[in-house]
């Protein structure tokens, strides 16, 4: 866990999730792998059982990244490989949204934690230099801090067309606001441009959205008022659905489930599935 998830909003777990992400690969060339599949337990939510298996088994080292996400180190073998990764947790099932901007102001840079600093700066996919105007005029009228942010995601959110599984690859915030359509981490790139231009921390947050349709990996963002996380999402603003976070960065760079190194290797499968359960055990 990060330090600057220790201070993140304290919400109660009141939902049962069970995700699982399924990926199959014919391998031609044995290719260096990192998967970034396996959650943690952080405020927001508990882990209560975990799997990441490899079929054909082999062997796998894990680090923690300069974000402290879990990454799995890999070689993956000639041939047919599937990575499985599976997780039950609790969580909150209203993590977006949950307080008044009142509660949250605009926090001084002095103030800020050290560890938030890094989600203030332009990255691979958030320009946010790029976006200093546009952000003045988008927050025009609003309170400091949350409601700024409130303000950014509702204009993403009607502004920008969510278009789930039109896109293969990242792209950055500017071409997101040229285009005026993405696909969800798009459009969260785009809200954290935004927020960073105004000199709030905006971080991506990756992982499952319970009742997400179509069904897939998600990705929504986080920024830093208040003195706490809180999340919003542009893509699936009226979701009320529980979340599982997998991993935090700066942009799509930081939290990529996989990287290869060598020859494009793409799944020739994939399958997510996210669902309620009774008990943890279920």
């Amino acid at each position: 866990m990060t330090e600057s998830d220790t201070d993140a909003v304290h919400h109660q777990l009141n939902q049962r999730l069970e995700a699982r992400c399924t990926l199959s690969f014919e391998v031609t060339l044995p290719t260096p792998m990192v998967f970034m599949l396996r959650p943690q337990s952080r405020d927001g939510q508990q882990i209560t059982l975990e799997s990441f298996e490899l079929t054909p088994a082999i062997r796998v080292t894990e680090f923690s990244d300069g974000f402290g996400n879990l990454c799995q180190r890999l070689l993956a073998p000639l041939g047919s490989f599937t990575v499985e990764s599976r997780v039950q947790a609790l969580v909150s099932e209203n993590s977006q949204n949950v307080s008044q901007p009142e509660e949250a102001g605009f926090i001084e840079i002095p103030d800020l934690p050290d560890s938030v600093l890094v989600y203030l700066l332009p990255s691979r996919y958030c320009e946010s230099d790029r976006f200093g105007d546009m952000a003045i005029e988008l927050v025009d009228g609003q309170t400091l801090g949350y409601a700024q942010v409130a303000a950014i995601s509702r204009w993403v959110s009607a502004n920008i067309s969510n278009i789930p599984l039109s896109s293969t690859y990242p792209v950055s915030a500017v071409e997101v606001n040229q285009r005026g359509e993405g696909v969800c981490r798009d459009l969260a790139h785009l809200a954290i441009s935004l927020c960073r231009a105004l000199c709030i921390p905006a971080r991506l947050a990756v992982g499952y959205l319970h009742k997400l349709e179509p069904m897939d990996n998600h990705a929504w963002f986080e920024a830093y008022v208040g003195g706490s996380w809180h999340t919003f999402d542009p893509a699936v603003p009226e979701s009320t659905g529980g979340r599982i976070v997998v991993a935090h960065g700066r942009d799509a760079a930081d939290v990529a489930i996989y990287n290869q190194y060598g020859p494009l290797l793409l799944p020739t499968d994939m399958a997510v599935s996210v669902r309620e359960i009774a008990d943890a055990s279920g």
